[in-house]
């Protein structure tokens, strides 16, 4: 399982709460609740307190739902921006994939491959393949380890043109079902791709 924190006043145009809360993948039922519960305590670090007087939430209501989900063991994962968020331009959009689980790419603990689609045409514009010498993968017994990747996977790139269109058209679905830009986590196994996460882009 995957246990999220997800805040009543996060992920609208003006705060994502992005890694400001804690959350828990390959999580086992004997530490469940434990983690439902370091999740609900999260919002009352030092960085989520600092971030809430940093958005001028501090005198907002605030509270945390938990969301636990299926556990995606992913060999591929990452993020998806439908407006390119450097150069802002709206008829691009931006693709990131890693080996392994999200988190890594999430995290910033790796270089992802980066890949730049037309909207408009689903056209590859740029793709920009990343070294990966690592990844994360889930254990058993639950939690998390890294793995070194195989050499001669190392500087191979981690999605197909076939499959980065693929996702591009799924992300495409997204934006326009809640009709603004969004920033996607995604995961891939077993062939399909799955939606782990969206938020509006707070960047543009």
């Amino acid at each position: 399982m995957a246990v999220r924190s997800s805040a009543t006043a996060e992920d609208s145009t003006q705060a994502s709460w992005a890694g400001e809360l804690e959350s828990y993948l390959n999580t086992t039922e004997k530490n469940l609740l434990g983690h439902v519960k370091q999740c609900w305590s999260s919002l009352f670090t030092p960085r989520a307190i600092f971030y809430r007087h940093e958005k001028k939430l501090h005198k907002a209501k605030v509270s945390v739902a938990v969301v636990i989900q299926t556990m995606v063991q992913s060999t591929i994962a990452g993020i998806a921006f439908t407006v390119h968020p450097v150069t802002k331009d709206k008829n691009q959009m931006i693709i990131e994939a890693g080996y392994g689980l999200g988190e890594a790419v999430v995290s910033g603990q790796i270089t992802p491959d980066s890949y730049v689609v037309n909207k408009k045409t689903l056209a590859l514009l740029d793709i920009n393949v990343a070294e990966q010498l690592k990844y994360l993968q889930g254990k058993p017994a639950g939690g998390n380890v890294w793995k070194s990747v195989s050499p001669h996977s190392r500087r191979t790139q981690k999605l197909t043109g076939k499959e980065i269109v693929v996702l591009a058209k799924i992300c495409l679905g997204i934006e326009k079902h809640y009709g603004f830009p969004c920033d996607i986590e995604w995961a891939f196994a077993g062939g399909k791709f799955y939606i782990t996460q969206s938020r509006p882009i707070t960047t543009l």
